[in-house]
């Protein structure tokens, strides 16, 4: 039996700010943004929308344009970092938002049986529940299991992570009938306990809180979406990662070169040029190179064989993210995508080829493991119109979005929106203090 990605769907906002009006407002040299990173567009929430709304409008496409039975459906596991409670699953809430859209047609409660859960390592967190789910597919042959990455990645204002942000989700469903891609049984993994990206708890006096209640404790403990990082330490620690997990995973397969039997090599792209600077350093071993001084290193980047290899099997993934910005755990996935899109688009045969994933989380992991295209890929692919549907965002203004970005909007920007959406957080009933009620229109 073989086991993998049977379908897939994704969901990325409605919004956008155009990269060079952010480098215009920031004193930024537009070109180094848009030629030296790839970035064009970022992706933004509105202010209904939040993790758990993109993972439920990934999970309902999913459904509807595979006409699924969500009975069918085993487990719903979510990989994310933007997590809107510190208990209750992210998972759970899109769950009981798609229940009520296909109540109608499937009864109530319609994921009843579903086992659903969270799973948390930075951006390769979605990653570790495939290979959990892929896991139990193969241990109960007939069961179908879906693996959400839903994201948002946001940064402090004139930060310098700010021009990387954006969001949205991405849907796998996964069975033992791999259309789209089988996943190989062999990863090669690589841990270390470091602090190069991380959220910390943060501590408020109650005094400094406007909405603080007699209930409340004096010091509150705090979650932000910002992250605290060290841009350059967590770059060094990507290429440690995953240089480290690419040699495990050819000690185990005991292939000699294994990017070279890849179509594509799949990257989780903080910005799209990522993933082509941070395989510099295995392309210079695997070929006998020398990568010692930064004056060696750029030799190898700028070489025309280097140039060459990107064109070939990097270049089609990074197309997506140049218009979404970094998608946190759906980002790896969101490559996936956009590599097949390309293919589809120019009508190549990827069956039977291997695409090459190579996935990191920060704090630190990467896995590295490959996927054999599916007999039917086609088929899959032709329900997803990528970059048709990225050219129906709303463009918004530099002011809107610093705004959106301090939660000073109290209505949507686009008025146009129409899916799930946040409706109200409890604030009254200290029993209940940030519940989350969200609705579909």
């Amino acid at each position: 039996m073989i086991y993998g990605i049977e379908a897939a769907s994704f969901h990325v906002p409605s919004l956008y700010l155009e990269i060079k009006d952010l480098a215009e407002k920031r004193n930024i040299e537009p070109a180094k943004l848009e030629k030296g990173l790839g970035l064009h567009k970022m992706a933004f929430p509105d202010v209904h929308e939040d993790a758990a709304t993109f993972a439920a409008e990934a999970l309902l496409k999913l459904i509807k344009d595979n006409q699924l039975n969500p009975k069918d459906i085993s487990r719903i596991y979510l990989g994310t970092e933007s997590a809107i409670d510190a208990a209750k699953p992210t998972a759970t809430f899109a769950m009981q938002m798609v229940e009520t859209v296909l109540e109608k047609d499937f009864g109530k409660r319609c994921f009843k049986n579903c086992d659903v859960v969270d799973m948390t390592f930075a951006c390769v967190g979605a990653v570790d529940a495939l290979q959990n789910c892929i896991d139990f597919c193969r241990a109960n042959p007939g069961k179908k299991a879906v693996v959400i990455a839903s994201d948002y990645a946001k940064y402090e204002l004139a930060s310098s992570g700010e021009y990387t942000q954006g969001g949205g989700a991405v849907a796998l469903l996964l069975s033992d009938n791999p259309r789209l891609l089988e996943i190989e049984n062999t990863y090669g993994v690589a841990t270390e306990s470091v602090f190069d990206f991380f959220k910390p708890r943060r501590n408020a006096l109650k005094s400094d809180l406007s909405s603080a209640t007699e209930f409340m404790p004096d010091k509150i403990e705090i979650f932000t979406d910002e992250p605290v990082f060290d841009g350059q330490y967590s770059n060094q620690c990507y290429q440690d990662r995953i240089r480290e997990a690419y040699e495990h995973y050819k000690e185990q397969t005991g292939i000699e070169k294994p990017y070279e039997n890849w179509r594509y090599l799949i990257f989780h792209l903080p910005y799209a040029f990522h993933g082509k600077r941070v395989f510099t350093e295995i392309y210079s071993s695997e070929n006998g190179l020398s990568y010692q001084s930064p004056e060696e290193q750029k030799a190898v980047a700028k070489s025309e064989d280097y140039l060459k290899f990107i064109n070939e099997k990097i270049e089609p993934s990074q197309r997506a993210s140049s218009e979404v910005g970094n998608m946190y755990t759906a980002s790896i996935f969101m490559a996936l995508l956009s590599a097949m899109q390309v293919s589809y688009d120019e009508n190549e045969n990827l069956e039977d080829q291997k695409i090459g994933f190579l996935a990191y989380g920060s704090g630190s992991k990467a896995k590295v493991f490959t996927g054999k295209v599916g007999e039917s890929w086609k088929e899959a692919v032709q329900k997803w119109n990528i970059f048709e549907s990225l050219k129906n965002r709303k463009a918004i203004d530099f002011e809107t979005y610093e705004k959106l970005h301090r939660k000073q909007l109290k209505s949507s920007v686009n008025p146009n929106y129409k899916g799930f959406g946040l409706k109200s957080i409890e604030t009254e009933n200290p029993l209940s203090l940030g519940a989350r009620f969200y609705d579909f229109q």
